[in-house]
C-alpha cells in the first residue's frame, strides 16, 4: 500500500483547440499550484493532434497497428490514479477536441479500461459570468459513463480572461481556493480508491 504521503499520479485533459484558447492559462495555474504535491502529466490535443475518432484503441486486435500516439498516451493514463479534466465551453457544451481525445480509450464496461474505478475532477471556465458550468454538467454525465466518477465540486473561473495572467499566476483570491477546494475532494477519493484497489484488487 502507498505512504500516505506519496505523490499521487493526475493526468491533466486541456478540452479546447481553439485558436486563441486560454485555457493554456488555466492548465498553467494548475501545474504550478500541484506540481510539488503531485505527478502531473498534461494531455494537451493540440499537441498530440489525435485522428478523429473512428476506431478506438480498444477495438485493435493488434495493438502493433494501432497509432503510436494512441497507444503511448493510454500508457500514460493507466498509470494515473485520477484525472482533472479542463473544459471550455462551445455553444453550451463539451468541446469536441476533448471528447474526441477521451473517447479513443476504453470506457469502465470494456476490459482493461483506463478509466475504471479512478475519480475526476472538473475544472471549467469561460469569458461570461457563469464559468462554463453548463458544459461541466454535461461533462459529469461523461465522465461517469467512462468509469472516473467527478467528485462533487466543480472548480468554475467566470470571466477567465480577468482571473489569470497570460503565465498562470491568479488575478483573484477565487482561484486558489476554488482549485484546493476541487483538490481536497479529489485526493480523498483518489487515495481511497487506490488503496482500496492494492488490498482488494477490481471488482470481477
Amino acid at each position: 500500500m502507498a505512504a500516505a504521503g506519496a505523490k499521487l499520479k493526475i493526468v491533466m485533459f486541456l478540452g479546447s483547440v481553439r485558436e486563441g484558447r486560454i485555457g493554456v492559462r488555466v492548465a498553467k495555474f494548475i501545474q504550478s499550484q500541484l506540481a510539488s504535491k503531485y505527478d502531473i502529466t498534461l494531455l494537451d490535443p493540440e499537441q498530440l493532434d489525435l485522428p478523429l475518432m473512428k476506431k478506438p484503441l480498444y477495438l485493435y486486435e493488434d495493438r502493433s497497428k494501432a497509432p503510436k500516439v494512441l497507444v503511448e498516451t493510454e500508457a500514460k493514463m493507466a498509470e494515473a490514479d485520477a484525472f482533472i479534466v479542463v473544459t471550455a465551453e462551445y455553444n453550451h457544451s463539451i468541446p469536441p477536441a476533448l471528447t474526441n481525445l477521451m473517447d479513443h480509450f476504453a470506457p469502465m464496461l470494456i476490459p482493461g479500461s483506463v478509466y475504471a474505478y479512478k475519480p475526476s475532477g472538473i475544472v471549467s471556465y469561460s469569458p461570461g459570468i457563469y464559468g462554463g458550468m453548463r458544459a461541466a454538467m454535461q461533462l459529469r454525465s461523461f465522465l461517469s459513463e467512462l468509469g472516473c466518477l467527478s467528485v462533487n465540486n466543480i472548480f468554475g473561473i467566470p470571466e477567465v480572461h480577468k482571473a489569470i495572467d497570460e503565465n498562470g499566476k491568479p488575478l483573484n483570491e477565487h482561484m486558489e481556493k476554488g482549485l484546493n477546494t476541487m483538490m481536497t475532494q479529489l485526493e480523498f477519493y483518489a487515495r481511497a480508491l487506490k488503496n482500496h484497489k492494492e488490498k482488494c484488487g477490481l471488482p470481477q
